[in-house]
């Protein structure tokens, strides 16, 4: 179908010239047709890069609605990890035109739902009430996710994903073999158990509401991280 040929080749052509750099009338002579017959399916280059750009912002939404729909923190986080790095995965030679431009990123409609997509992950990475330790950890994995999709493009994407993982969970203090699963709790010693007393439970609301961490608060208590996130929720 022309349309799709059209698109093809657009990207390509992104990809290595730039979309600045790329004009319609380029994109007609890789396509074999005229600019006139480019004209008919698409109005303008701009209408073509939206194109492109849906089904990567389409699904990276999707991904990201789905992991904040989980139950727990720990699910969330890691549910929105992989799914940023699959869609990205999936739409590599978008990925590479957009980096190759980056002022395509500020461009509205295009740039006002990546940003709104990249604010949403480092939300569902650092966790409800998470305090600025977290939040810029957050900031810098979900940071890392994309950049090794372009930069290691002829990697495999099954091999690229695991190594990309294996660095978030690095970042996040994760064991490296962990999955989503949370490896030990920072911070607790011997076997003291998770639960809380009542009056625990509201010294770590007090003690959310002036400011402290997460991190901190599960470090004063000897609990996970997780057990402060359902203190504070419930």
């Amino acid at each position: 179908m022309t349309p799709q040929r059209i698109l093809s080749a657009a990207r390509a052509l992104f990809a290595v010239h730039g979309y600045r750099a790329t004009s319609m009338q380029s994109i007609a002579d890789q396509v074999g047709i005229t600019k006139a017959a480019l004209y008919y399916h698409f109005d303008s280059k701009e209408e073509i890069l939206h194109q492109l750009t849906l089904p990567l912002l389409d699904e990276l939404e999707g991904a990201l609605a789905e992991a904040e729909a989980q139950g727990g923190p720990e699910e969330v986080r890691w549910r929105a990890i992989e799914g940023y790095v699959e869609v990205h995965l999936r739409h590599r030679q978008t990925l590479t035109m957009l980096v190759k431009d980056m002022t395509l990123l500020v461009q509205a409609p295009v740039g006002d739902r990546f940003r709104a997509a990249i604010a949403l992950a480092n939300n569902l990475v650092a966790g409800p009430g998470s305090g600025l330790e977290e939040r810029v950890r957050a900031c810098q994995v979900v940071a890392g996710l994309a950049d090794p999709v372009v930069l290691f493009r002829d990697v495999p994407a099954d091999v690229l994903k695991e190594h990309i993982l294996a660095g978030a969970r690095a970042l996040l203090g994760e064991p490296l073999g962990a999955g989503r699963a949370r490896g030990p709790a920072r911070g607790r010693k011997g076997g003291r158990p998770a639960a809380l007393t009542e009056e625990q439970v509201a010294r770590v609301r007090q003690m959310h509401a002036s400011g402290y961490g997460a991190e901190e608060i599960a470090a004063t208590f000897e609990v996970s991280r997780a057990t402060v996130y359902r203190c504070i929720k419930n």
